[in-house]
């Protein structure tokens, strides 16, 4: 909008070749006369019109009567015979009046009293004629119209004084009566006009000018209404800029001036790919120059109009109703264009909020979202890692995307999640860095502020899929509003996180599987039994951190936004909570604690590594013992000192092994509870934490 002043329409040429048709061919046209040659105050300077005489050679009655025919023409910026117009050096639009030197003191100095006046009309003029022009705004158009009006009124009063003169009715002292009441109220609109001017004002520049001035001349009853008199004059033009954005949300601004300004180059598009959702925040942002009447209520007139767009850009279009009541074409102490205000952004907002809970179903895809992404509904998520276990071990560069997107619509299908009419919105994507990298990556003053140490966190070797894998979900128009890309961005760090553990806890059954599987055969000597009470010890584990997450973290603060939204006034409002919930979430997972996550990554991979290396503990124990069994008597009496020597040797090796992955989990297991104990007065949910990992609490 700032470029809309190059595109004004010009002034015609004619306006300034042909000066008669404006109103300074007055002073203009006396320029050229001897009276602009004039280097001092010589009495030479002071004769026109053939005469030679100084205003001094006549008699104190005669002068009178010439310097009242004289301050009569200067009232209208006109040159008399012995009072002339001067224009100050240094200073183009100010000027000072002069008189000849030689009249009476007395008359001088009266005519010194008015001449205040006359300055002040003729700056006034020029501003008037000045500030008409397209150039200079809406604003500055309706102040000069005003005060175009308010110059009819003066020059109706210097007409009727002068034709008091011709009847020979008005002294000098009487033309200094009846010059005061407008000298005040001159006097402050050429105050005005010259602070202006001579910082080029515009727009709400000039009614926050005006306004102060108003405030200003609170003693003097008279000039103050007339200078609120002419922020209502000027305010009207603006009142119509204001008027269309908050009742239709279109911004009707030629010249640049209302304090809202579009950006066009972002799009509603973008918010599906841009992280900090700059369409949302910046398409529509408040620029310096607010009007002082309008500034405590600035954020609720640009939402308003910002709804209303966004309700434009559904195809669903809109307006506030209006009555003859709710114009904004005036304002003053009453505050009503306040009201209106208020009443268009209830109506826009309540507009915008049932569009998009009633017509887009906002809180049914929050729902859908909250099924897959935080694992609510999880019998899917099985099959999909039943079927995909052999892509997601590959490395990243070998794993193909298109296939993970293939099995996981197999997935979806061929369990209750196809009776979800929102599943064909996800997809599946692989990130190219860890957890803890991608947390890193969040763009968050609050989560940049408490993982300080994002450069030092260490990226895992040989990451796979499983450590990658992440689900996304299609978001439409104008649901991005509110499941923005940043928003989509965090949903996704948490399912990572719940994804791991989940498939910690499938290695971790898979490995209390094989234990089960020998119970029956004959484990007298073998290191089995401490094998499964370690599986069984790590399995606790992982299980109480999945309980924490699922269902004292993820569901009560679901259940809590859920609410929130019911009640939510505004889409705003929506937006707030449903980042708020987000942002505990991530927050009550550890995610944004890294001295804790980085905990509880080793543990799980511990877990991991001895959920792999069970077969080889189970099968190295048990192997010999049944092929003792399975011998002969006589053979395996003839070689018993050789197998027990192996057993023995074997045996010792998967104790070592087993008391090694035992050490170590329980070492790093009874290090969470200094951190957890020390963050718990800060934290208060890490205090449920401990007694669902650590055993504090009643053993589940």
């Amino acid at each position: 909008m700032d470029s809309a002043n190059s595109s004004c329409p010009s002034t015609p040429r004619w306006n300034v070749e042909r000066p008669f048709l404006t109103g300074r061919f007055h002073q203009e046209s006396k320029a050229m006369s001897r009276f602009a040659e004039a280097k001092g105050l010589s009495m030479e300077s002071f004769s026109c019109s053939g005469v030679d005489k100084a205003i001094g050679c006549f008699d104190a009655a005669v002068q009178e009567l010439i310097v009242i025919d004289d301050l009569l023409s200067a009232m209208v910026a006109i040159e008399g015979r012995y009072i002339s117009i001067k224009r100050v050096r240094g200073k183009e639009d100010s000027v000072t009046f002069l008189v000849d030197p030689s009249m009476d003191l007395a008359l001088q100095e009266l005519a010194k009293k008015i001449f205040p006046l006359c300055e002040s009309f003729l700056m006034i003029s020029q501003f008037v004629e000045s500030r008409s022009q397209f150039k200079n705004g809406l604003v500055n158009h309706a102040f000069a119209a005003a005060l175009r009006a308010l110059l009819l009124d003066y020059q109706a009063m210097v007409a009727q004084l002068e034709h008091q003169f011709q009847l020979g009715r008005l002294s000098i002292q009487g033309l200094w009566f009846y010059c005061q009441p407008m000298m005040g109220s001159m006097l402050a609109l050429s105050i005005v006009i010259q602070r202006a001017s001579a910082n080029n004002f515009s727009g709400s520049a000039v009614l926050n000018l005006l306004q102060s001035q108003a405030k200003a001349m609170a003693g003097d009853n008279a000039v103050r209404l007339l200078l609120e008199k002419m922020v209502q004059c000027a305010s009207n033009a603006y009142l119509g800029i204001l008027e269309r954005w908050v009742y239709e949300g279109v911004i009707d601004d030629p010249y640049g001036e209302f304090f809202i300004v579009e950006n066009k180059s972002l799009q509603k598009e973008s918010l599906t790919q841009d992280y900090d959702a700059k369409y949302w925040r910046q398409r529509y942002s408040l620029k310096d120059g607010i009007p002082s009447f309008l500034a405590n209520i600035a954020g609720t007139i640009s939402t308003t109009g910002k709804y209303l767009n966004v309700m434009r850009e559904c195809g669903h279009t809109v307006q506030v109703p209006v009555s003859e009541n709710s114009k904004l074409m005036t304002f003053g102490s009453n505050h009503h264009y306040l009201e209106c205000i208020k009443a268009a952004y209830d109506f826009a907002s309540s507009e915008l909020l049932n569009l998009i809970k009633e017509k887009y179903d906002l809180v049914g895809k929050l729902r859908s979202i909250k099924h897959y992404l935080l694992l609510d509904q999880g019998d899917f998520l099985v099959h999909f890692m039943d079927i995909a276990r052999d892509e997601l071990t590959k490395k990243l560069d070998d794993i193909s995307v298109e296939k993970l997107q293939s099995l996981l619509d197999l997935a979806l299908r061929t369990t209750a999640a196809a009776a979800d009419p929102c599943h064909e919105d996800l997809t599946c994507c692989v990130e190219r860095s860890s957890l803890l990298k991608g947390l890193g990556a969040l763009k968050d003053v609050e989560t940049i502020r408490n993982i300080s140490d994002v450069s030092n966190l260490e990226e895992p070797l040989n990451v796979t899929g499983l450590e990658t894998f992440s689900l996304s979900y299609k978001v439409q128009w104008p649901l991005s509003i509110v499941i923005s890309r940043k928003a989509l961005r965090k949903y996704q760090l948490i399912f990572r996180f719940l994804f791991h553990c989940k498939h910690v806890d499938r290695q971790l059954c898979g490995a209390w599987q094989v234990h089960q599987g020998v119970r029956a055969l004959n484990m007298r000597g073998t290191a089995i039994s401490r094998s499964s009470l370690l599986c069984r010890s790590m399995l606790k584990f992982i299980n109480s951190l999945l309980h924490y997450l699922t269902f004292e973290v993820l569901e009560p603060n679901w259940h809590i936004m859920h609410n929130r939204l019911q009640s939510a006034k505004s889409i705003d409002e929506v937006i707030q909570h449903h980042d708020f919930f987000l942002d505990k979430c991530l927050r009550e997972c550890l995610l944004l604690l890294p001295d804790l996550l980085k905990k509880v990554e080793r543990l799980k991979s511990l877990c991991l590594q001895y959920a792999a290396a069970t077969q080889w503990l189970v099968s190295s124990s048990i192997d010999i013992p049944k092929l003792d069994e399975s011998s002969h008597g006589s053979l395996g009496n003839s070689r018993s000192p050789s197998r027990a020597l192996k057993l023995s040797t074997r045996n010792a090796a998967v104790t070592d092994s087993i008391l090694k992955f035992e050490r170590e989990f329980n070492a790093e297991l009874q290090s969470l509870g200094p951190i957890l104990s020390s963050s718990s007065q800060a934290e208060p949910y890490l205090t449920h934490l401990a007694q669902w990992i650590l055993g504090a609490g009643k053993d589940q």
